[in-house]
């Protein structure tokens, strides 16, 4: 059996590119040998025993139970166990953590680091994670992040659709959050910004985000295809982002997921020493923000934040989960939603029609005043309309003002009307398997 500095050597010396039969000629040893620790490298792992009396002793549990999670970065244990009562030291967690952590070795990598003056270039790009909800199921979320070249200043959001229209409205939080708007923003070949490449390899650009770059005044830039390191400050954000705030992340929705992220931006990530500048990025910021570009008014990029729906036969808009409702004459057409975490908001050719809260859960729905007012007694109209209020009344928990049965059967008596048994019994019928 080899001992453990001889695996290394072989992970070593296959990370650079070693074929199995030069690395048994190295090292002396067969190449079935080989080809053994390659598949399973079976590196000693040492049990670390707490000394007695430590400090860490009371909270071994917990860390086994967090490391058994995938978390192993040392910075975030520490955190955790400070907000649990630990007051020892870094290094205590960091030397128990340590013969956990799994070799990696990669060959080595020459880049050129490229640095621009403040104001001039911010990089952006996306994260997905992995997470299981209280039903077991897998779920994975998107994580938006920007940093300012210069500054090194982060933004990140957390996103269920990796859509065009929440990635503009990432950068407008994104924007806000930093106080104005660089001059260029790095990208890679992301459908959201470049549809695809022509014959001769110029870029076929999003009509919507480059109508948007050009409203607030910022040049887009792409990285060279296959050349993800052009952008590597992002890049590092994005694996930071993972590290030090997504693993240790518990929340119960996706508003508490990006209160979280907010307050670790505001009090970790952005006060943190940079390892590049050796200086806060929050400190950076205050000296950038005066070269940034002042974000238009909201009124401005408006539509820009606008999503098209549907208006459904019964009246109503289906958006993030939830049903909000327009006056029955939209039935049918084309509408906008622009959406925040307080309110949404539904426009009819550049006209407000409806304005309801926002609801953090699924399955809501909320009913616009006087939202079946005027419409006319009969025909197809009245029949969506009746069917709508005895599926309110019988299946959910929107009030519905009560009315005498007769009411309701006068709404269809017309020739090409339906009757009321039939009305009733296309309301509670099941539906096919």
């Amino acid at each position: 059996m080899l001992g453990g500095a001889q695996v290394r050597h072989i992970i070593e010396l296959k990370a650079a590119g070693q074929s199995i039969s030069g690395i048994a000629k190295t090292l002396d040893v067969s190449r079935n040998t080989v080809k053994k620790y390659l598949r399973d490298p079976g590196l000693p792992q040492p049990r670390r025993r707490t000394p007695r009396g430590s400090k860490l002793a009371p909270f071994t549990a917990f860390l086994t139970g967090r490391i058994e999670l995938g978390v192993l970065n040392a910075v975030v244990l520490f955190r955790e166990l400070q907000e649990r009562g630990y007051d020892g030291q870094y290094t205590v967690v960091k030397d128990f953590v340590r013969p956990f952590r799994r070799t990696q070795v990669s060959a080595q990598r020459l880049t050129t680091r490229f640095e621009t003056q403040p104001g001039e270039q911010a990089q952006v790009d996306f994260g997905r994670y992995s997470y299981r909800n209280l039903e077991g199921q897998t779920c994975s979320i998107w994580a938006f992040v920007m940093v300012l070249g210069w500054s090194r200043a982060l933004y990140v959001e957390f996103i269920r659709k990796a859509d065009t229209a929440s990635f503009i409205r990432c950068h407008v939080n994104a924007f806000a959050y930093f106080g104005g708007i660089t001059q260029t923003i790095l990208y890679d070949n992301t459908k959201q910004v470049v549809l695809e490449r022509d014959q001769t390899g110029a870029p076929v650009w999003n009509p919507q985000f480059l109508d948007f770059s050009l409203q607030l005044g910022f040049a887009i830039r792409l990285c060279r295809p296959y050349r993800p390191r052009t952008k590597g400050k992002v890049e590092r954000g994005v694996g930071y982002v993972e590290k030090n705030f997504w693993l240790g992340a518990q929340f119960v929705d996706d508003a508490d997921l990006n209160r979280q992220a907010r307050s670790w931006l505001d009090h970790i990530a952005n006060t943190r020493v940079h390892g590049t500048t050796r200086e806060r990025p929050v400190d950076r910021l205050h000296q950038e923000q005066s070269a940034l570009t002042p974000i238009p008014p909201i009124d401005t990029i408006a539509v820009f934040l606008r999503e098209p729906r549907k208006v459904s036969w019964d009246s109503f808009v289906s958006y993030a989960g939830n049903f909000y409702g327009v006056p029955w004459s939209y039935a049918g057409q084309g509408v906008d939603v622009q959406a925040d975490q307080v309110t949404v908001q539904i426009f009819s050719g550049g006209c407000r029609i409806a304005v309801h809260p926002r609801s953090a859960q699924r399955g809501a729905r909320f009913v616009v005043d006087r939202q079946y007012d005027g419409m006319p007694a009969g025909g197809a109209a009245a029949r969506r309309g009746l069917h709508l209020a005895y599926q309110q009344a019988a299946l959910s928990d929107v009030q519905v003002e009560q009315r005498p049965l007769a009411e309701y059967a006068a709404l269809v008596a017309s020739p090409d009307s339906i009757t009321l048994d039939e009305v009733l019994a296309d309301v509670f019928r099941e539906e096919p398997a």
